[in-house]
């Protein structure tokens, strides 16, 4: 299970003030880092969400664990009223915040601290919700989904974008080896954190990916679960509905 894969193996702290340790850290390398490193890719597939989104037409939008705002600023190509995105790392919010000024959208997104396991909303707030890239951070990943699926209103949708393992030869192969000895070399020689590009294959590895993720999806409450992968299986969007 993903609460088991820490970023600091000898720091007695949660694996929420890890991760949120661990994303201040890198925030200022982060988005050079993520489009470097996926050599592009992570941009199309935050288009494709927004592109399966598009249909529902949401107008008040929750963007979990949204970082630097990528997810939030692609949503904006579907006009809505409002989107918030929250975040427990003030480091990558600042970033997000400066790229949301300098694109003149503050009065459409808006990003706050926050915590998952614990969002601040009353239960049916949201016309849909949105994570790219930040469910296996969970610390207790249940609690997280059904505090989304609480502030979602009925008959909305939830789709999750996350990092899944490839199982086909030779992609297979050639993604274990890029995953576990490349990019944490390249992560650690940009970011200056030794720990941040080691735990992202781990929690990868450690994540309860396919069909074990669409139970827990269900395990909550969502219902009309499915699962789309994207290059090789490099990537997964999950879409649910409530």
């Amino acid at each position: 299970m993903s609460e088991k894969v820490i970023p600091y193996k000898n720091s007695t702290d949660s694996k929420k003030n890890q991760v949120a340790t661990m994303f201040n850290n890198i925030a200022k390398k982060y988005d050079f880092l993520n489009h470097f490193l996926s050599m592009g890719i992570d941009k199309l597939w935050r288009n494709k969400v927004v592109s399966i989104l598009k249909k529902h037409q949401p107008k008040i939008i929750l963007d979990v664990a949204t970082g630097t705002g990528d997810l939030a600023i692609t949503a904006l190509k579907l006009k809505p009223k409002k989107i918030t995105g929250i975040d427990i790392s003030t480091g990558m919010l600042e970033i997000g915040k400066q790229k949301i000024k300098k694109r003149g959208v503050e009065d459409i997104i808006e990003l706050l601290e926050g915590d998952s396991e614990n969002i601040q909303f009353p239960n049916h707030s949201f016309d849909a919700a949105i994570v790219a890239f930040g469910v296996r951070n969970f610390e207790n990943l249940q609690k997280g989904l059904s505090e989304i699926h609480r502030v979602l209103k009925p008959g909305s949708v939830f789709i999750v974008l996350e990092f899944s393992k490839p199982n086909k030869f030779p992609i297979k192969q050639v993604y274990n080896m890029y995953f576990t000895n490349i990019l944490p070399f390249i992560g650690k020689l940009f970011s200056k954190d030794n720990s941040a590009y080691t735990y992202l294959p781990q929690s990868v590895n450690a994540f309860p990916e396919g069909t074990a993720f669409l139970e827990k999806l269900k395990d909550v409450g969502f219902h009309n679960v499915k699962e789309n992968r994207l290059s090789f299986g490099i990537a997964s969007i999950y879409v649910a509905e409530k």
